[in-house]
This record gives C-alpha cells, structure tokens and sequence, in this order.
C-alpha cells in the first residue's frame, strides 16, 4: 500500500529557511504527481504547490510563489518542499500527497496523504 512520510519541521524565525521532505514507498513513484499542502488551525487545508511526474514542472500557490520550491528526487522516492523567506502566516502542518485525479489544487483530487509535519514561524 502507499505510504507517505513527512520531516523536517521545526520552528523557525521569520526570514528563515526549512526543508520538508516526503519519503514515498509502494506504487511507481514517478509516474505520479505529488502535492504539498498545509492546514493552520481552524482553517482549512490549502494547496501549496506540485510537481510533475519527471519533475520538469512545478505549480505554486500565489501566497508562496517566489519563496518555495518543489523538487523531487525519483531514484529516492523522496518529494521535498523548500520554504525561503518564511513568514508567521506560513506556520501548519504541512503534508504531501499523491494525485489521483481532477483539479490539482483541490485536496479532493489526492488519495494518499502522510501524517505532517508542523511547521512553526514565529515573529
């Protein structure tokens, strides 16, 4: 079954920088888009970007645009989510997923989620 596992979270100061990453295991991993999302308490989970199958494209959010950055390694099975510039509305818990189908920014359209990892940035 497919599994996926989040790290990398912490606490941090505005400015600064964080690295998530997203270790996948069963299924093909690079035949399948990938997608980070995050949730701040009481809101609702909201997309944060995805990246390609091969990784040669990447989708963002307009709140994070210019500041994360997707990539993924497939010889790994491993998805990361670099997080530059990083400011307090920034703070949830922030989880990959895998597609499987529909608008690629609706949590709706992704099947197997990982358990998160929170993220903190405080002012």
């Amino acid at each position: 079954q497919v599994q996926l596992v989040e790290s990398g979270g912490g606490l941090v100061q505005a400015g600064g920088s964080l690295r998530l990453s997203c270790a996948a295991s069963g299924g093909t991993f690079s035949r399948y888009f990938m997608g980070w999302f995050r949730q701040a308490p009481g809101k609702e989970r909201e997309f944060v970007g995805r990246i390609f199958p091969l990784g040669g494209s990447t989708d963002y959010a307009d709140s994070v645009k210019g500041r994360f950055t997707i990539s993924r390694d497939n010889a790994k099975n491993t998805v990361y989510l670099q997080m530059n510039s990083l400011k307090p509305e920034d703070t949830g818990v922030y989880y990959c997923a895998r597609f499987v189908g529909s608008v690629y920014s609706a949590p709706t359209s992704y099947g197997y989620w990982g358990q998160g990892t929170q993220v903190t940035v405080s002012s």
